[in-house]
Formats: C-alpha cells, sequence, structure tokens
C-alpha cells in the first residue's frame, strides 16, 4: 500500500503510458505493478503501454488516486465548420455518389461529365484524383469519386462525412440492394442529403414505382409521392435525366445555404494519396476552409508539406485552390493517410512540431495498448490455435490501403484469420518479394503494377503474387484461401435402426447375431453404435448380411436378417444397433 501523501496526491498521467512510466509515477517497483496487472488478467511487460482506465483501476487497487493529463488542443477538424448567419461566401455544393456495384454510379459519373464538359476540354480530364468538378448553370459542383462496392464501406463513409449531398444510385431493374442500404446509412449518419436516382430507366424490366416503393420501406418517402426524398429517374446510357439530377442536387444545396469562410487558414481532408515516382508524395485534397495558396505549409496528420504545386482536377497548373475545390497538392514529407484533416499554419517549424506531436501520439497508440477486457482475454486464450494466412499488400492510393485493411481484417474466425504481415503504396518492388518469402506470404496487388523481371524473380523464388482491380474479387480469393485451412466439418447420417433378436456366437472381435431392421435400411461395411437401453456400450461394423441365408446388399425397415459383426463388445438380445455414415465436408468463414 502507498504512503498517504502518495494516496492523496493525484498522479497525473497521459492517455497512455509505459508500464515502466506508470511504475516511475508511482514511485514503485515495475514488478509490483506488473503483477497487480497479471491479477487483473492484462498480460504486459515493462515495455509495453496501457490506457488510462486500466491504469486507473490498477492505480486504485495499489492505493492511488490516477487523473489523466490535460488533453491537449483538439485536431481541427475539416467537417461542416458552422458560420455565423450571413457568414462567408456560397461554395459549391461537395456530392459523393454511392450505390450497390452493377448499378451504374461509374456510368454515372462519366455521363456527368461527359454532358457537362465541353468537348475541347474533355481530353484534359485524364488523372485521377479522386474527385473533379462539373459546371451547371454558371455553378460549380464537386463531386467525390468514391468506389461503389460494399466492400469500400470505409472509403465510403468518409467520404459521405466530408460531403454536402449523397446521390444514392439504385438500377430501376434491379431495385434497392444491401450495398444500397449500406451507402443511405452512412449518409443518414453524417446527417448527409440524400438524392436518389434511378438508373437504368430505359433498359427492359426496368420498374422506377417498384425502386419508389422499396425506398419508402426504409423510411424514404419519394417527394413526388409526397415526401421529402428528391429521387429523379435517370439513364446513364442514353443521358437522360442527367441535368434534371444536377438542377436537383443544386436545389437540395441551395435549401443548406453552404458557405465556406474564404480567408484566415486552409482547412480540408485528404482524399487520395500515393507516392509518385516523379514527384514525391502526392495528396489530393478537397479544400473546406480558406484558400489554399501554392507555398502554403500544411499540417496533415503525421506528416507536413510545403506546397511546391497546385494542380486541378483536369490536372492543369493552379496557384490557388479556394474553398469546395479538389487539389493535387506536392511537397509532402511522407505520404499522409486517406481521411486525414489539414490545417495550414504560420511557418515550416510550427508545421514540423505539429505533425512530430501528431506522430507521437500515433506511435503510443500503434504500439499495441493492453487494457482490461474480458474479450481481449478470451481471445488471447485461443490465439495459439488461430492459423494465420500471411499477405503482404501493396495498392495504388492511401485510400485503397485503408480500405483493404478494414475488410482484410473481416475475413477471420475462432479458427483462421488474414494476417497483413507488410502494406505500403506504391508498384511492387523486388523487396516485397524478398519481404513476402522470408514471411512465408502471398503477395497482393491492388491496381498496382509488376514488371515481367519481377515476375521471373517471384517464380523463382517460389511467391504466389497475385493481382487484382476488383476489391471484392481479391476478398473472395482470400476468403476461399482461408476457408481451406479450416478442418473439414465430419457430417453423420443415421440410415437404419435393428433390434437384436439372437445371438449366435461371440468372440473377442466379432458377434455373429440376428435381428429385425426397425427404422430405414443396413448395408454392408457401415459403421454401428451399439446401444443398450439407450445407453452407449461401444461400437462396430456390420461386416455380413444375410436375407434367407443369402447374402444381401441392403435390407431395409420390417425386414429380419442375419449378420456378422466386426466388435469387441458382448451383443445381448434387446440390444439396439444404430448405423451411421460419416462425410466430411468443407466449412465457410461464415459457418
Amino acid at each position: 500500500m502507498a504512503d498517504t501523501a502518495s494516496a492523496t496526491t493525484p498522479i497525473i498521467i497521459p492517455e497512455v503510458i509505459a508500464v515502466s512510466d506508470f511504475a516511475a509515477a508511482l514511485g514503485l517497483p515495475v514488478t509490483k505493478v506488473i503483477g497487480e496487472l497479471m491479477r487483473n488478467g492484462v498480460m504486459a511487460t515493462i515495455n509495453e503501454q496501457i490506457d488510462f482506465d486500466t491504469a486507473a483501476i490498477i492505480g486504485a487497487d495499489l492505493g492511488f488516486e490516477i487523473e489523466a493529463e490535460a488533453a491537449p488542443e483538439p485536431e481541427v477538424r475539416a467537417a461542416k465548420v458552422k458560420l455565423a448567419e450571413g457568414e462567408g461566401e456560397n461554395r459549391p455544393p461537395i456530392v459523393t455518389v454511392m450505390g450497390h456495384v452493377d448499378h451504374g454510379k461509374t456510368s454515372l459519373l462519366d455521363a456527368i461529365r461527359t454532358t457537362t464538359v465541353a468537348a475541347k476540354e474533355s481530353g484534359g480530364i485524364t488523372q485521377h484524383i479522386g474527385a473533379y468538378q462539373v459546371k451547371r448553370a454558371d455553378r460549380w459542383i464537386t463531386f467525390l469519386d468514391t468506389p461503389g462496392h460494399e466492400a469500400f464501406s470505409a472509403l465510403r463513409q468518409h467520404g459521405a462525412r466530408m460531403t454536402d449531398v449523397a446521390v444514392i444510385v439504385v438500377a430501376a431493374d434491379d431495385g434497392v440492394k444491401p450495398q444500397t442500404k449500406e451507402a443511405i446509412r452512412h449518409a443518414q449518419e453524417a446527417g448527409v442529403k440524400l438524392v436518389v436516382a434511378i438508373n437504368k430507366v430505359d433498359k427492359e424490366g426496368a420498374d422506377p414505382v417498384r425502386v419508389r416503393q422499396e425506398l419508402t420501406e426504409l423510411g424514404l418517402q419519394p417527394e413526388d409521392w409526397g415526401g421529402s426524398t428528391v429521387t429523379v429517374d435517370v439513364s446513364a446510357k442514353s443521358g437522360e435525366g442527367i441535368e434534371k439530377l444536377l438542377d436537383m442536387v443544386l436545389l437540395v444545396a441551395d435549401i443548406e445555404d453552404l458557405r465556406a469562410r474564404p480567408d484566415g487558414p486552409s482547412e480540408g481532408v485528404i482524399i487520395e494519396s500515393h507516392l509518385d515516382a516523379g514527384r514525391g508524395p502526392v495528396a489530393s485534397v478537397l479544400v473546406q476552409n480558406g484558400q489554399l495558396r501554392v507555398g502554403d505549409y500544411l499540417v496533415a496528420g503525421a506528416t507536413y508539406a510545403k506546397v511546391r504545386s497546385l494542380g486541378d482536377y483536369r490536372g492543369r497548373r493552379i496557384t490557388i485552390a479556394n474553398p469546395g475545390m479538389p487539389a493535387v497538392v506536392t511537397g509532402f514529407k511522407a505520404v499522409p493517410a486517406f481521411g486525414d484533416v489539414y490545417r495550414t499554419e504560420t511557418g515550416e517549424k510550427v508545421a514540423r512540431e505539429a505533425s512530430a506531436a501528431s506522430a507521437r501520439h500515433l506511435q503510443a497508440k500503434s504500439l499495441g495498448v493492453k487494457k482490461i477486457d474480458a474479450s481481449q482475454l478470451t481471445a488471447a486464450i485461443h490465439a495459439g490455435n488461430v492459423k494465420e494466412l500471411n499477405v503482404v499488400v501493396k495498392a495504388d492510393v492511401q485510400g485503397s490501403l485503408e480500405s483493404l485493411h478494414e475488410q482484410l481484417a473481416k475475413l477471420r474466425n475462432d479458427e483462421v484469420a488474414v494476417n497483413i504481415v507488410s502494406s505500403a503504396v506504391g508498384d511492387i518492388s523486388e523487396s516485397d518479394i524478398a519481404f513476402a518469402k522470408t514471411a512465408g506470404a502471398i503477395l497482393i496487388g491492388f491496381n498496382v503494377g509488376m514488371s515481367s523481371s519481377l515476375k521471373a524473380i517471384a517464380n523463382r523464388d517460389k511467391v504466389a503474387v497475385r493481382l487484382y482491380k476488383v476489391i471484392y474479387e481479391l476478398t473472395d480469393d482470400l476468403r476461399e484461401g482461408l476457408e481451406g485451412m479450416l478442418a473439414p466439418e465430419i457430417v453423420e447420417t443415421v440410415v437404419g435402426e435393428l433390434e437384436i433378436m439372437g445371438v449366435f456366437k461371440t468372440t473377442k472381435t466379432a458377434v455373429v447375431c440376428g435381428g429385425k431392421v426397425t427404422k430405414g435400411r443396413i448395408a454392408p461395411k457401415e459403421t454401428m453404435r451399439i446401444m443398450r437401453k439407450k445407453e452407449l456400450l461401444g461400437t462396430g461394423m456390420l461386416s455380413n448380411l444375410q436375407r434367407d441365408k443369402q447374402d444381401a446388399r441392403e435390407v431395409f425397415e420390417g425386414e429380419m436378417c442375419g449378420m456378422s459383426v466386426t466388435t469387441t463388445v458382448a451383443i445381448e438380445i434387446g440390444d439396439t444397433l444404430e448405423f451411421y455414415t460419416t462425410e466430411s465436408k468443407a466449412r465457410t468463414l461464415d459457418a
């Protein structure tokens, strides 16, 4: 027990602290703290981290009062800064298009670009930056280009939360799907206004009325049915309804009265990032407040940049990016993470210190914080029984990498799991192959390249390399690989029962007997359970079967038969033989 002075003076600690530092703060031997942690089910070494709640419990058990140190100034969030009435200037609405993978989201985005971009400019839209702008009635609309399959729920969730309007695409010939519901949920949780684009209305079997009915069942009453949800019939193929869709997006945005602060520090969010061979770390940002200029210093998570160049969605050089505008930024010290917010600072020193503080915070959290948690204890007990499929993951951009991490983490059960031993942005390199070989891992590439010489090295080193462009094909393949690692399920089927009515000869290894089949049918070479008054005596196998003193291939319910049973059990009159078959059945992760 601590002395009175120590017990009455609160011990101030951060939200995450190393066991050694916690012991020092308490003035106790580290072995005593580790022992107390173990008594509470936390197996932590001297250099491992524990969270504040765990430290507070352990401290109280040892007679100390633990308090959290003052939280640092909260990170500036770039999402929807509320301005005073009349403050700021109008800005373009930011729109995310979401929906089921086969419902035409990409085709709709292409149709919007084709409809709104002059022919002389269309050739300039060649680079993918995660967002682009279109012009309708002298007004700009910014579209975030987030993937549409359910596997990219993380990207879509980020997308919805930096968005003013979500366009939900539903195919008129297919209706509302689980991915559609997921997209609607993300938008509603983020407080985003919805516009439903009912696509493929010109396709055979299209039924927009059925789609509207399904939306009603989800609580989205269509506006043309007296509700408040805007629905527009469109065809990405013919262009029908595209202009009306844009008009409705602008109308919904006008009701929201979207404004942004044009001056002061620029704030925004990283919507895509990657490592470019010629330009170094490159990020696409969405400006949400203030003007971003060439030469500005900005901090994004654990890295910072002096903006060396800015580019618009066409790939053209610009000097200023205004609120509501997507822009490509070069000059980062490292690749920022997808979804990180950024803020410009007054100079390099401030930016460097802010990014370093964020890096330290992230590092502390990534060290594997130990907690008092019953579910973690259960997981630890079973951890030794989990078979792991090791993978090395390379992706084109940070957003894709984040989504892959999230989806691969879901591919697991109590027996098997995917273990990402390494992941990074960029094309596959020789070092990736070497690392995969050492780790015994599959090398997975998503939207990345691999030269023929590297393929030859992978073949030589017997490293399995799989390249994908569609994420659900990737997850389906890995799911199949994990399911192949599962021990098969043994399915047992009772096929018949027989009551013993006579025993003719008994040896150490066999019994010759006879009886009547009371259920199902029996056949030679089938295994059996020998039951006496519903108690299991043992097992055996039917080695020979006769009916009317003739060998029989099967005997059915109600028929009498004689048999030779291979068993060590002394069978008696009145016993029941239960015949059964077994088969090996492949299991799935969900089973």
